[in-house]
């Protein structure tokens, strides 16, 4: 993994959020240029930016450099989502899955 691979990723879900480089910078109180400069290679954000620019982005540390898996937006909400279940609930949720999963064979 690279500095190029950071650049592309940060690009794609950026778009995929559908806001411009300028409007993301300022949302996250920086220049307009600031994403810009990142996605352009001509800088890197510190781990504390990089951590509001996951953020930003709805998703996590580990989801943004996953490249096997690439998490959309969609299933970046269901899992926040999980995260506000109990456990019972996310089992009967499970279950559903696998039922629906099973009917479409």
């Amino acid at each position: 993994m690279d500095e190029q691979f950071i650049r592309n990723r940060l690009t794609k879900l950026r778009q995929q959020k559908q806001v411009s480089e300028r409007k993301m910078s300022l949302d996250l109180g920086h220049s307009t240029s600031y994403i810009r400069s990142i996605t352009s290679g001509r800088a890197l954000p510190s781990m504390s930016e990089f951590l509001y620019i996951c953020e930003y982005l709805g998703t996590t540390p580990m989801e943004f450099f996953n490249e096997e898996h690439e998490t959309s937006l969609i299933e970046q909400e269901a899992i926040g989502y999980i995260h506000t279940m109990s456990e019972q609930d996310i089992r009967a949720m499970i279950e559903f899955i696998k039922q629906l999963k099973n009917a479409e064979k």
